[in-house]
């Protein structure tokens, strides 16, 4: 039985024990999607995004419509937009607390979900990364009764199955992984069986199938966001380390392979979500501060300036939620767990250029710790989660 970290956002263990069927938050994979003219995406949209300018955003009110449910209703899972448009999702845990080897592709052009091959290993809280190639890289996680998982696999969309590969040099559940502009995979951070954060990372080379380390970051942490920046590097912000929250963060130099401090967020949080706007700048959203309360306030970073200033508040405080950069360059702000670890359905939109946040439609289920990824007609597929202690199959789309 692993040591289990309460959550004061929701009633959810780290680990999942031996048959206890609790929830375990994948709180350390950023659910944002930028919008993309390239095929290059990281496991929750693309990694080389190219944004509109911000002259281009208009105002919307948008509204969330039911499309077809899941096969299996799961949550801490991964939801990976194909090179086709279609969408992959993988593992998680469903409505027993099981943890999943099952996959599922949704296809925008019927609204339905399919099964595909199950994975070698169940596994939930890992992360999924398109490859240049299409493929889809699988790692780590965590399963019921064991240490988290060091092993990694591909999805081959044109054969439907899965394949191992490398392992990594050490397990890793809830951690990051960002595509890179050469093509290579960052993984960073992630918990440990004690639910301790680890500071080492590792590349993957999709041309070898391996695993080599890099430079490890400034501190251990799980719980946090990566996000890619215009010029390359990537932007690590926040997260925890047992009991410490952080409103630290840090850069990854891929020319140098090492992690350089930043400038600190106002306040720590982690369990948060984070956006790259059309500006460069990142948008950090919500999360859980270090009394265990859900966050209301949002920050900017500035990769110029290296510094986080604070800008409006969303309307409503929420940490597992999901944060997509729209076609418009607005920002999609939807579900979330509030303090009760009850789902919330209101969804809000960030408009760059007015630094405010406007409430939108409401999502027809209240959600959190789900999926959310944008597709390439420009809605947002919305998918799975958890609402107080139910796990949900239902999934909606976002139509701006």
């Amino acid at each position: 039985m692993f040591m289990r970290l309460a959550s004061a956002a929701a009633v959810l263990a780290i680990f999942a024990g031996c048959g206890t069927g609790t929830a375990t938050p994948n709180l350390g994979e950023t659910k944002t999607t930028p919008p993309t003219t390239t095929s290059a995406s990281t496991a929750t949209g693309s990694a080389v995004a190219t944004t509109p300018a911000a002259s281009a955003i208009l105002p919307t009110i948008g509204r969330f419509k039911a499309t077809g449910a899941m096969a299996v209703p799961r949550t801490y899972d991964t939801a990976t937009l194909l090179s086709d448009g279609r969408v992959l999702v993988v593992g998680g845990q469903d409505p027993n607390g099981a943890t999943l080897a099952t996959a599922e592709i949704f296809d925008p052009k019927t609204g339905t979900f399919a099964a595909t091959g199950s994975m070698k290993t169940a596994r939930w809280g890992h992360a999924a990364t398109l490859l240049k190639d299409g493929r889809v890289l699988i790692t780590g996680g965590g399963n019921e009764g064991t240490a988290p998982l060091d092993s990694s696999e591909i999805y081959d969309p044109a054969t439907g199955k899965f394949s191992p590969s490398g392992k990594m040099s050490m397990t890793r559940v809830n951690h990051v992984a960002t595509l890179l502009q050469d093509g290579r995979v960052l993984i960073a951070g992630g918990a440990d069986d004690s639910g301790n954060g680890i500071d080492s990372a590792e590349l993957f080379d999709s041309a070898t199938g391996k695993f080599t380390a890099t430079g490890s970051m400034t501190a251990g942490r799980w719980g946090h966001t990566a996000t890619l920046l215009q010029d390359g590097r990537v932007l690590i912000v926040g997260g925890k380390d047992g009991p410490d929250v952080f409103a630290s963060a840090e850069i990854y130099d891929p020319a140098t392979g090492k992690f350089t401090a930043t400038g600190s967020m106002e306040a720590p949080r982690w369990g948060q979500a984070a956006a790259l706007l059309a500006s460069g700048l990142v948008l950090v959203t919500g999360g859980e501060d270090d009394t265990g309360a859900p966050v209301q306030t949002a920050e900017l970073f500035d990769a110029a300036a290296a510094t986080f200033a604070g800008t409006d508040s969303m309307t409503t405080a929420r940490v597992g939620h999901g944060a997509t950069t729209l076609a418009s360059g607005l920002v999609l702000i939807a579900g979330g767990v509030d303090s009760n670890g009850a789902g919330l359905a209101t969804a809000e939109l960030f408009d760059p250029t007015a630094g405010t946040f406007t409430a939108t439609g409401s999502l027809a289920s209240a959600r959190g710790h789900h999926t959310q990824t944008l597709l390439a007609d420009g809605e947002v597929l919305i998918a799975g989660g958890t609402d107080s202690d139910q796990i949900l199959g239902q999934a909606e789309l976002y139509q701006p």
